[in-house]
């Protein structure tokens, strides 16, 4: 009885000894973005593992920004700030617009915001 028991449980659970419905976990898998997708999302939230990135982007949260103006508010070289920004314009995060030879950069859009203050209530949690 005992052997037809955990048989029964691997059949229609799994190891964990829950059941599970196939009809759900077929749903959960048709819900399931596609691996495309999945691995840009992956390096979209690789591009917020960066430190100095974060800082830029939060710098900018009060408004556009030419380069030398974020070096200053964040103590960095513009050098160092130029290639950041690069990065986080190609994950179109930050966009650009010129005035003269100045080049002002601002967040790209409202969705940035969300994530950076989401990101900062969930660690302060």
């Amino acid at each position: 009885m005992n052997g037809e028991m955990k048989q029964d449980t691997q059949v229609n659970g799994c190891s964990c000894g829950r059941e599970h419905i196939a009809a759900d976990i077929v749903k959960l898998l048709a819900d399931m973005p596609p691996e495309e997708e999945l691995y840009d999302l992956a390096d979209f939230f690789k591009i917020f593992a960066d430190c100095t990135r974060i800082r830029i982007l939060c710098s900018l949260l009060y408004g556009e920004m030419c380069v030398s103006e974020i070096g200053d508010a964040l103590d960095m070289t513009q050098s160092a700030i130029s290639h950041q920004l690069r990065v986080l314009k190609q994950a179109k995060l930050v966009k650009n617009r010129r005035e003269g030879k100045t080049i002002y950069y601002s967040l790209s859009d409202d969705h940035i915001i969300s994530i950076l203050s989401q990101g900062l209530e969930h660690i302060e949690e």
